[in-house]
Parts: structure tokens; C-alpha cells; sequence
């Protein structure tokens, strides 16, 4: 019994580090470029665009193609930057324990 309460107090204590983790993720914005800097997009820790800046030159009808290009490119960007940050923030929390593919905590 003495090994399932040690086992059982670091569960809790992991749900805590998670709980913690969670909120300074929430804290955290990310940007990608695209575009030699003409398209930037923010990203916010869950994943929630922020804003998004476009080099004015870029707002040309006929340019269109290529901003959406650039949009998708910069939120593409910023979405790797912020799952580097979470897995980076989750090593910390696990001692570096490699979880399950495909167990995408905390989202």
C-alpha cells in the first residue's frame, strides 16, 4: 500500500506541475514570418491568433494569391513555434518521461 500512496502523491503532484504549466502557456505568444517579414501572425499559448500585421505593400488585388500564400505560411510558422514551446514546457513538467504519440497534453 505504501507504493500506491507514493504513487497516487506523485500523480498529484504532476496535476499540480500540469495545472501550472497550463496557466504560463497561457501567458505566452509566439510569432511566425513569412515573406521576408511582409506577413507576421501572433499567436497566443492555446493556439488563438492574436493579431496579424501585412506590409502594406501587399494589399494589391492582384497580389491576393500571395498574401493568403503568406497568411498561411506565418500561422504555419507560428503554430511549430508554439508546439516546440508546449513540448519544451512538458519535458519539464514529465522529467523528460516520453509520453504516448499521440498524447497531446495539455490541449
Amino acid at each position: 500500500m505504501k507504493n500506491f500512496a507514493n504513487l497516487m502523491k506523485q500523480a498529484s503532484q504532476m496535476q499540480s506541475k500540469m495545472n501550472e504549466m497550463q496557466e504560463k502557456l497561457a501567458l505566452i505568444t509566439v510569432e511566425g514570418v513569412s515573406g521576408a517579414g511582409m506577413v507576421t501572425v501572433e499567436l497566443a499559448g492555446k493556439g488563438e491568433m492574436k493579431s496579424i500585421k501585412i506590409d502594406p505593400k501587399l494589399a494589391d488585388a492582384n497580389e491576393m494569391e500571395i498574401l493568403q500564400d503568406l497568411i498561411v505560411a506565418a500561422y504555419t510558422e507560428a503554430r511549430r513555434r508554439l508546439d516546440e514551446k508546449t513540448k519544451e514546457e512538458m519535458q519539464k513538467v514529465t522529467g523528460g518521461m516520453n509520453l504516448p504519440e499521440g498524447l497531446n497534453l495539455p490541449f
